[in-house]
């Protein structure tokens, strides 16, 4: 369970800078080198390799080393885990408003 709850923390912690879902959102369309995503950023080179980094050690990005460039894509993992805690949570969200639901019913019943 531990490690379960650092990898939703990790992930949750790297989506949540909108300059990191753009660097996901661009690799999308396919690798891109580090240069190209500081360019789309509007940060340095220095700022998009820390931003790639936290992508990276949450598993959502892979780096390689062509040359004097480096390029980066999606990494394999996907958000399963990420998916079915959100769904866990949907479900309850869910449940809690049909019985609210139920209790509206139930009390406009015994006003008329």
């Amino acid at each position: 369970m531990v490690q379960y709850q650092q990898t939703l923390d990790r992930t949750f912690g790297a989506l949540s800078d909108p300059s990191r879902r753009a660097i996901l959102e661009r690799l999308g369309v396919g690798r891109a080198p580090i240069s190209e995503l500081a360019e789309l950023l509007g940060i340095t080179l220095t700022g998009t390799k820390k931003h790639v980094q936290i992508l990276e050690a949450a598993g959502l990005v892979t780096t390689e080393k062509v040359g004097r460039t480096r390029y980066c894509r999606l990494g394999p993992r996907g958000l399963e885990d990420e998916l079915g805690w959100i769904e866990t949570y949907r479900r309850q969200l869910d449940e809690r408003l049909d019985r609210f639901g139920e209790l509206l019913a139930h009390r406009k019943g015994q006003m008329t």
